[in-house]
């Protein structure tokens, strides 16, 4: 017995050990792994990026004017003499706004070994003259092709007599989390400073615009890193380089970067047209929250559900309705509603695109031809966020939450309700239940629920009566002063 115990002992001890240099062996392997050496990759970079300065004339802030007084106040004479002793204008000459110079600094990178050069739209915006500084010192004037407010990009040309060196736009598209990641800029007016990270992020929406999808990287990046080039180890531009979060106004390892998926394809339409050209749907979208997608009959939260559709749009001729859930676009899944935009402005105009929609639970293709956007609209909008009596309560109030009434003429005089807005107008909201929760308030106008118009209480005591025992609760189309969003409420 002593024996088999002493066995077992030294079993556990021998088993402890042999973990013991396993776990050894496998610290010392980890430490010893090379790092890259980024010295060749930075030297061979560093020429195809340029500093970006511009000079900015904005009008200065008018001088303090002297009062006017009614003619024959005791008070005009005296603040004539007093104002003008001074130099200060009466209020009726004509203003003087006097101009003055600015400056301002970026980062750049070519593209082009004939002058063709990518930065930010908005280091060179409003900008009267563009100077663009080599990594050698060389000063060179440069034109604006084309620029980008929505994704933040411009173009630039300079003319040399100089074979410049150019870099290559990489897929940012298989870029993974943790990849090495190198930034190139003039942070601060420090030239070709170069700061290395990893990629830390993808597909990050930082409220910039409607084509949010950035790199995030903590390779250092700071003021004047903007427009420069975010690279792979393979030389490649993967990003643009174009804002960072800071409480400080320094990096904290948080930038972000155009990834240059988006950004080829942008720079392509400013070379060849000095402007963008994008897709154009004409539909109104909203996030398909849980709540959404249960009340839809979805399987799974996604899609971008479509509130309203703009009349003679693309979207209304191929038979789109408020309350489709768009879920592919070209063979595309709509993962997220903020995918949508990207995928309709980068679709070719005037192009056959197959959107798959699901409309009653069923999903349906459909064939819809993409117009060109102008500047005045926009790709996709993101919502805004026994009596038969006209008062819909007691239980129906118990049950949802709410009050709602119909819609009299002197209910729409009083509310300044437009005639051709058809409904239910809400007149109570419950405190603690789930339409208070979900947003919905007093002067709301249900026009829908699910997905069936509502403009009389019997309808909708019909439909709710209907649902009595149902899990999926109720979704309702809600127009508030003209902004459309549909939300979905449980049935208490």
């Amino acid at each position: 017995m002593n024996y088999k115990r002493n066995m077992k002992h030294m079993y556990k001890i021998y088993k402890i050990y042999f973990l013991a240099i396993l776990l050894i062996m496998k610290i010392s392997m980890v430490s010893s792994i090379e790092k890259p050496d980024f010295s060749e990759l930075a030297e061979e970079l560093i020429p195809s990026v340029v500093s970006v300065s511009v000079i900015i004339s904005r009008e200065t802030i008018n001088q303090p004017r002297a009062p006017q007084f009614p003619p024959g106040s005791p008070f005009e004479d005296f603040f004539k003499d007093f104002f003008e002793r001074r130099g200060i204008p009466r209020q009726n000459t004509p203003p003087q706004r006097p101009r003055r110079n600015e400056t301002a600094q970026g980062s750049g990178f070519i593209i082009d070994d004939k002058g063709l050069i990518v930065t930010n739209n908005h280091v060179i915006a409003g900008a009267s003259s563009i100077t663009v500084v080599l990594h050698d010192g060389k000063t060179l004037q440069a034109k604006l092709i084309g620029a980008d407010a929505k994704t933040d990009l411009a173009l630039l040309k300079v003319k040399t007599d100089i074979k410049l060196k150019a870099v290559d736009w990489g897929n940012s598209d298989e870029i993974k989390v943790g990849n090495w990641a190198m930034a190139i800029g003039n942070p601060f007016g420090l030239v070709n400073t170069v700061t290395v990270g990893i990629v830390s992020a993808r597909a990050r929406d930082i409220n910039a615009g409607p084509f949010d999808d950035f790199i995030q990287t903590d390779a250092s990046i700071n003021r004047g890193n903007s427009g420069g080039p975010l690279f792979n180890l393979k030389g490649q531009v993967i990003g643009v380089n174009t804002a960072i979060y800071s409480p400080s106004g320094g990096s904290v390892g948080i930038g972000f970067a155009i990834p240059s998926a988006l950004a080829e394809n942008i720079v392509e339409q400013l070379e060849d047209h000095g402007r963008t050209i994008r897709g154009w749907l004409g539909v109104r979208i909203q996030t398909v929250t849980e709540d959404l997608a249960s009340s839809l009959g979805l399987d799974r939260p996604y899609g971008a559900l479509v509130a309203s559709v703009i009349p003679d749009s693309p979207a209304e001729i191929a038979g789109i309705k408020p309350g489709d859930v768009i879920l592919d676009f070209n063979g595309n899944e709509v993962s997220e509603m903020r995918k949508l935009p990207r995928l309709v402005a980068e679709t070719k105009v005037n192009s056959k695109s197959n959107v798959t929609i699901w409309r009653n639970e069923k999903k349906k293709t459909l064939n819809i031809v993409i117009a060109e956007m102008k500047e005045e609209q926009k790709v996709v909008e993101e919502s805004k966020n026994s009596k038969d009596t006209d008062t819909l309560q007691n239980e129906y109030f118990k049950q949802l939450g709410i009050t709602l009434s119909s819609i009299t003429e002197d209910v729409r005089m009083r509310q300044n309700i437009p005639k051709n807005v058809l409904g239910l107008l809400v007149t109570k909201v419950e405190q603690n239940t789930d339409a208070e929760i979900k947003g919905i308030r007093p002067g709301d106008i249900i026009q829908e629920i699910n997905q069936a118009s509502v403009n009389e209480i019997g309808e909708f005591r019909k439909i709710i009566d209907a649902l009595k025992g149902s899990k999926k609760g109720v979704l309702l189309l809600i127009n508030r002063q003209g902004n459309i969003n549909f939300v979905a409420l449980k049935l208490n």
